[in-house]
Parts: structure tokens; sequence; C-alpha cells
């Protein structure tokens, strides 16, 4: 193996002067070069960046896997580029396989088995919804962050100690320069006082090159900080709405569930106390579709009071158009399987036509 010695002593001679001067800046309060403001302020926000990004990735990683264990086991894995055998089971998966066991245990003919099944099956499906949320949120939002942190932030603190290694180098050239200049007050008569200011000079002139050159990359790479703040927001957005979705289709299916087991009659051992689903705002206008006047009291009377759960037939009295993604739209003379909801609007009932689920005012509806 070939070593170059020369290369190898210049660097040794380079630390050397390196600690030198920063022990001499520590305790000896040597003159040392200042940044611009500019640059100093993009330091502190990069520091900043990374400070609250990793405070951010932590904190997103403990919500979507609050196991630690399976933390630390599911990076094992992505660091050795393994593939685990079979998926792990959630736990809403575990609490529906429990459920269904004792319902067919019990028996699906009795009102007791016959709950445990359907709730079961509901807990299988928020199961599998929060593995969609879990998986979305990690390829859109964790990981983007995490190439990010371990990318650009680690190439930046990399080039910010050359930085310092060669402001390092500048200032103890600027102390061999001046240190020579003392010299050659001293002793004037010596030949070689000159040869080594000279020499200073040039040390010097090669380390302000470098410093400056090392600045301009690293102010580069310190304004691209802006770049990820931006695509930071887009994986925040990203992940707002995974969580979003991830809640709605939970929301959607408890709501079934629900009305599913309000047909039980609510014996001993079960509540159907209200829920607090999403309020949807009320239409405080009187006149839609066309200038169409329909007033809110006109079926809202004749309809079924907020404690009856059940299913009813209705007729649409006049085209309606949502005014938010959770109701549906209907025409005129259309006729709906409706029902209500805990805590749903009073102005409002769930209703079903050819597949579609969705909110209709009572005001666009009579009983049939």
């Amino acid at each position: 193996m070939d070593f170059n010695f020369k290369k190898l002593a210049n660097d040794a001679t380079g630390f050397f002067n390196r600690a030198k001067q920063y022990t001499e800046e520590t305790f000896l309060k040597a003159e040392k070069t200042e940044l611009d403001a500019n640059f100093e302020n993009l330091l502190q926000r990069a520091d900043k960046t990374e400070e609250h990004t990793k405070r951010l990735l932590s904190a997103l990683e403990s919500y979507l896997q609050p196991n630690p264990t399976v933390r630390m086991e599911e990076v094992f894995y992505e660091k050795l580029e393994l593939k685990k055998e079979g998926g792990r089971v959630s736990n809403l998966e575990h609490l529906g396989q429990s459920m269904t066991d004792a319902g067919n245990e019990f028996g699906s003919g009795t009102p007791y088995g016959n709950a445990l099944l359907k709730v079961a099956n509901a807990e299988f499906k928020l199961g599998t919804c929060e593995r969609e949320f879990i998986n979305s949120s990690a390829a859109n939002t964790l990981q983007p962050i995490r190439r990010f942190l371990e990318g650009d932030m680690r190439t930046i603190q990399k080039e910010r100690k050359i930085l310092n290694s060669k402001r390092l180098d500048l200032d103890a050239c600027k102390n061999r320069l001046k240190k020579a200049k003392s010299l050659e007050m001293q002793a004037s008569s010596h030949a070689n006082v000159g040869l080594t200011i000279e020499q200073a000079e040039a040390d010097l002139r090669v380390a302000q090159t470098e410093f400056d050159k090392q600045v301009e990359i690293t102010k580069l790479l310190l304004e691209g900080i802006q770049t990820a703040h931006n695509n930071q927001l887009k994986c925040i957005r990203d992940f707002v709405e995974a969580q979003m979705s991830f809640f709605a289709m939970a929301h959607q299916h408890m709501a079934d569930l629900q009305r599913e087991l309000s047909g039980f009659g609510g014996g001993p051992g079960f509540s159907s106390g209200p829920t607090s689903p999403p309020q949807v705002k009320k239409d405080s206008s009187a006149t839609r579709n066309g200038g169409s006047t329909v007033l809110p009291e006109r079926n809202a009377k004749n309809f079924v009071d907020d404690n009856d759960m059940g299913t009813k037939q209705a007729r649409v009295i006049l085209d309606y158009e949502p005014i938010s993604p959770q109701e549906l739209a209907v025409r005129q003379n259309d006729v709906l399987i409706v029902y209500r909801l805990p805590g749903l609007d009073a102005d409002f009932v769930m209703a079903e036509k050819d597949g579609r689920r969705g909110r209709v005012p009572l005001s666009y509806l009579e009983l049939i």
C-alpha cells in the first residue's frame, strides 16, 4: 500500500495549526474572521430547520407507530434492505379477530353473537383504513423529511465543517503574517525576514481564496433551505389530506355499524348514545335551485323524531344540489332510503340512492 507521507505531513500540520488557532481564539481572545450578518442569519435558520425537522420526524414516527420496539425493527429491516415475511397485525385487526372468534362461538343466530360479528367486521375495516393511512403518510411525509435530514442537511453540515476549517486556516495565516511583520520591525537586519513575510503573504492569499470559495458553496446550500421548506409544506399537506380521509372513512364505517346495531333494540348491555360526527354547516338560504322557496319546517314536523333511527322511504319534492362533499345530489321525484344518525344536524337526514349515500335537507323530502 502506497502512502503519501508529504500529504500526511501537510494534513497533520494543518490540523495542528487549526487546533492552535482555535485554542488561542477560545482562551487568548485572538482575532477571528467574522461572517457577514446575512450569512449568519442563514446559518441560524439552518440550525432551527434541522432542530425542528428532527423533532417533527420523531413526533410523526411516534404517532404512526407508538411502539418504539416496532419502530426500531422497521429501521433495522429498512437499513439492511430486507423484507419481513407477512404483515404485522394491528390492534384493530387483533380486536376484530377476537370478536370474530367470540361471535362464531356464540353463534350468528344469537343477538350477542351477531353483534360481535358486525362489530368485528367494522374493526377489520378500520384496521384496513388505518394501514392505508400509515402507508400513505410514510411514503408521502416521513420518507421525504427523512431524506432531507439524511441528504441535504447532512451535506450542509459537512460543508459548514469545511468552512470552519478554512476560516481557522485563514486566521492562522493572518497571525503568522502579523508575527512576521513584528519580527521585521525588531530585527530588520536579518536577510531571511523578508522571505518569511513573502511566504506568509502568499499563504494568506491562498487561504483567503479557499475561504471565499467555501463561503459561496455553503451559502448556496443554505439558501436552498427555503426550497426544502416548500417541499416539506407539501408533505404536511399530504399528511393532513391522508388523515382527513382516514377519519372520514372511519366515521362512515362506525356510522354504518351503529345503524346496524340499532336494529337490536338497545337491549341490556347495549347503549346507542350519541356520537359526535363532523357537523355540516346549516343551509340558511331559503332560496335554492332556480329560485324555488322551501321552508325547513315544511316536512320536519311530519318526519321521524330525533330518536327514531329506523330506515324509511321518502320522495324528493325539489331538485337539490349539494354544497359540501358529505351531501347527496337528488332530483325531483327520486325515491330515497332515509334514516337519521345520532348527532346529525336536525335539518338533515342520511339518504341512499343507487349505491350513493349522503346528507339531504328535510325540507326537500316527504315521507312515502
